[in-house]
């Protein structure tokens, strides 16, 4: 088995990879990459038993064959390589030979056959669209979705498709962020919960992409492909809970105020909260909004005023500065509104400029207690 490849190609291939591989893991054979190469095409893999990704990669050959590389040893070899073709040639003492403009390498291979194959989706329903949209959707709600191994089904996103739309919901049951795309949909309904680490995986390779993402999905395994790479993964069992019960109807008080002014301000004043609650206070009266923090223990206290427009009933509500930093932080607008109907109910922020048509936001922050 041999094929030659430029090394810089086949290390931005290796790179998005390696993120599947964990650190430690049960099986030592998970800690390569699987190279299957057929003529002139080399299929890559990398798995964690939960998920596996594989990437086809153009190379010069006319052999066959299967090896399971080790995948660190070969990461940090590539990454010091200027652009330059490389040959990989498999010899008889089970060491795989790479040459290239200066020197040879040799490093110890395993047999590919003990690699775990990949899930195969068995009659899967599959939608199709655009890795940016996969991407946005991705980045806006996953920082909302929870850690608790106690709570699996609140530590993935939430994926709803149906024909008049699809929405992504994460929640960890502090915040929820639900995203909608009213211009892409499925041709049928179906709901399931997608894990974490592939969906940061995807994140990361389709940000920006104009390329068509497929997703193929049934009860169990849901399985993307776009341009050379595809991806299966395992998605997380359990029934997701009934967000649409959480989120206020009726919310009569309604905030409106500039993103970075508000944003400025919570980030300052809650270096004076307490370090445990994170609490701060918005006061609203008027055109007036008060946003205090105070820190008993250690007397420290901030306080600024903000000019807003509002409709409703002079309110004071507590909020975790925290969670409304990081909603704040994942919204791009000029202009955010923030509705609200009790003081221990759930506030609504969501954007009112900077969407693409078609896209909806909407995130939710529970209340935290107030004492007076």
């Amino acid at each position: 088995m041999k094929f030659i490849v430029s090394s810089t190609y086949l290390l931005k291939q290796l790179q998005v990879l390696g993120g599947v591989i964990n650190n430690s893991n049960t099986l030592p054979i998970l800690d390569n990459f699987l190279f299957d190469l057929k003529e002139s095409k080399l299929t890559v893999s990398a798995s964690d038993l939960e998920t596996t990704m594989s990437s086809v990669l153009e190379v010069d050959s006319d052999s066959e064959g299967t090896i399971a590389v080790p995948a660190r040893l070969l990461l940090d070899t590539l990454k010091t390589f200027p652009e330059q073709p490389l040959t990989f040639v498999v010899e008889d003492n089970n060491t795989v030979e790479i040459s290239s403009n200066h020197g040879k390498y040799a490093l110890a291979y395993a047999d590919g056959a003990e690699f775990p194959k990949a899930v195969e989706v068995s009659n899967p329903s599959s939608t199709t669209l655009l890795g940016d949209i996969l991407a946005t959707a991705i980045n806006k709600t996953i920082f909302a979705a929870g850690n608790d191994d106690l709570r699996p089904v609140m530590s993935g996103v939430f994926f709803q498709f149906s024909p008049e739309n699809l929405t992504f919901v994460a929640t960890d049951a502090h915040k929820l962020v639900k995203y909608q795309r009213q211009d892409v949909s499925a041709s049928e309904v179906a709901e399931f919960i997608m894990p974490k680490k592939p969906l940061t995986l995807l994140k990361g390779i389709l940000a920006g992409s104009e390329s068509e993402v497929t997703i193929e999905y049934n009860d169990s395994n849901a399985k993307f492909y776009f341009d050379n790479t595809e991806l299966v993964c395992r998605l997380i069992d359990g029934k997701y809970p009934n967000y649409e019960a959480v989120i206020p109807k009726e919310n009569p008080n309604k905030l409106t105020i500039a993103r970075n002014q508000f944003q400025s301000s919570v980030r300052r004043v809650s270096i004076f909260s307490n370090k445990t609650t994170h609490q701060i206070r918005l006061k609203v009266a008027g055109a007036e909004l008060n946003i205090s923090a105070e820190d008993v223990d250690y007397s420290n206290k901030a306080e600024e005023r903000l000019s807003c427009s509002y409709q409703g009933d002079d309110m004071q509500i507590g909020f975790n500065s925290r969670f409304l930093l990081e909603m704040l932080n994942n919204l791009s607008s000029d202009e955010v509104s923030l509705e609200m109907s009790l003081p221990n109910r759930a506030g609504i922020l969501t954007p009112i400029d900077g969407l693409d048509e078609g896209e909806h936001v909407t995130m939710l922050v529970m209340p935290v207690m107030l004492n007076n």
